[in-house]
């Protein structure tokens, strides 16, 4: 298995990439599907790497909904053409920032080992 703090740091990374490509807010996001396809994608490779983290982490941080990003994940693999726009620009606006926040503490408590 490999190190959580490699996977936790894809994540920050990945809700970095998803703030840069909304930055020039809704109206662009819904107007451009190349940005559409690169949050799509952006966040799919986010969910993925949460299903890496291990399971110890996992349970000792029960304040992130693990559930609900692999249950993204699974509607955007899966059921694509089931994808809601509106509940992407959602998660890109109200539940990223939280989970931003939720894996730099995470983050501060791996260390640098």
């Amino acid at each position: 298995m490999k190190d959580d703090r490699l996977y936790v740091d894809h994540i920050l990374e990945c809700i970095m990439d998803v703030a840069e490509f909304t930055r020039e807010g809704k109206y662009a996001f819904f107007s451009d599907k190349k940005t559409q396809q690169a949050v799509l994608r952006t966040l799919q490779t986010l969910a993925e790497s949460t299903q890496r983290l291990s399971r110890s982490l996992k349970s000792g941080h029960a304040e992130v909904n693990w559930v609900a990003i692999a249950g993204f994940r699974n509607i955007v693999v899966h059921d694509y053409l089931g994808v809601d726009l509106d509940q992407v620009w959602q998660i890109a606006e109200k539940d990223l920032p939280e989970l931003k926040r939720q894996l730099e503490t995470i983050k501060g408590e791996l260390g640098d080992e």
